[in-house]
């Protein structure tokens, strides 16, 4: 579903021309020639038709909104801040312009001074409001990339990490710009959603349990912004789910978001392609993979004190601007089944004495 809200409005800064003059050791001489870039950020998200294919009970309606408003600021087409950097095609790709904006709207336009050459033009929104990822490496096309932060350091992958959440919807572009001598010129530039929503739905009615904590792992580490590729550590960390409470005292449901998981791997000429779709009629339906693609993670306290830990294995891919809804039913022991034939169990009873019980896929 793509969602477009027209509030388009211009900004006229005179010192940019000034700025970009000074900033790109180039032929100065056609620094009066006017361009202007319209940004528009384009939401493609199946959330609305999976809140209402998954979630359908009349009780499940009132939990149905509290997703909606718990993800406002995730699956939104409105951009807050936009990083803007026009970098050399040529050489090392270094960086020859950089701009920042408070964007505050679904489009805009900026009207910038260029000297004449072509550029790779790079843009990232929604990242100032968000403390967990961060744009790194961006003085060189090929190297700028988004990556997930703990404590202000690069996460890459350390044995035992939890982190949060992503707190904003993150959206990026890129789109090679030939700036013409002595043209005025127009770029359109679109900017797709680079991550997602996991939600776990849990039915607690017949459980006997005091806590629960749950945790989804196996996602991206990182986006290399110019190629549109996703970076994958060998241990991914913990993402730390976040509650999201119900009118019925019987159901509960936890949410992540996070970059992309892995792909079903496609073959071609003996070469493992990984595709990452932005924008088709069908951009979320995939074939489901032989083995786990990504996992949720269930701690389950009882009254007694002893925790049950519940591991669930998703064969399906979950991808760019996607909403998935996953559902079980927590026993009196803390122990899940699931009712979804590409979800793998397994559980651990009396977890912290390392007793294990597994349910095959």
């Amino acid at each position: 579903m793509m969602m477009s809200v027209k509030h388009l409005f211009c900004i006229l800064c005179c010192c940019l021309a000034l700025g970009s003059c000074s900033v790109i050791d180039d032929d100065l001489s056609d620094c009066d020639n006017s361009y202007e870039l319209d940004y528009e950020l384009r939401l493609v998200t199946n959330m609305t038709t999976e809140l209402k294919t998954q979630l359908t009970t009349e009780t499940q309606l009132s939990l149905a909104h509290s997703l909606r408003t718990h993800l406002s600021e995730i699956f939104t087409d409105f951009a807050h801040d936009v990083d803007l950097s026009f970098y050399d095609t040529q050489g090392d790709s270094l960086r020859l312009q950089h701009d920042e904006h408070i964007m505050d709207a679904n489009q805009a336009s900026y009207a910038l001074n260029l000297p004449k050459r072509q550029y790779m033009h790079l843009a990232v929104a929604n990242i100032v409001d968000n403390p967990l990822v961060d744009l790194v490496d961006d003085n060189r096309c090929h190297t700028a990339c988004l990556t997930r932060l703990q404590s202000g350091t690069v996460l890459r992958g350390e044995e035992g990490a939890i982190v949060d959440s992503h707190t904003t919807g993150i959206f990026t572009a890129r789109q090679l710009m030939k700036v013409l001598e002595g043209i005025d010129q127009q770029f359109n530039v679109r900017l797709y959603m680079a991550n997602c929503a996991g939600v776990l739905v849990i039915d607690t009615i017949d459980s006997d349990v005091k806590d629960i904590k749950v945790y989804s792992t196996g996602f991206a580490v990182g986006f290399n912004v110019a190629d549109s590729s996703y970076i994958f550590a060998d241990n991914p960390p913990l993402v730390r789910a976040n509650r999201v409470e119900a009118h019925d005292p019987g159901e509960v449901a936890f949410c992540s978001v996070t970059f992309p998981s892995r792909e079903v791997p496609v073959k071609k000429n003996e070469q493992v392609l990984r595709r990452v779709i932005i924008e088709t009629d069908e951009p979320f339906i995939a074939p489901s993979a032989d083995e786990s693609l990504w996992e949720f993670h269930i701690y389950a306290t009882g009254n007694d004190g002893t925790e049950t830990q519940n591991i669930l294995y998703v064969r399906r891919p979950l991808r760019a601007g996607q909403l998935m809804i996953l559902k079980v039913r927590m026993h009196a022991d803390g122990s899940v089944t699931s009712g979804d034939p590409t979800v793998g169990v397994s559980v651990t009873l009396n977890w912290n004495d390392g007793g294990n019980h597994n349910v095959p896929l």
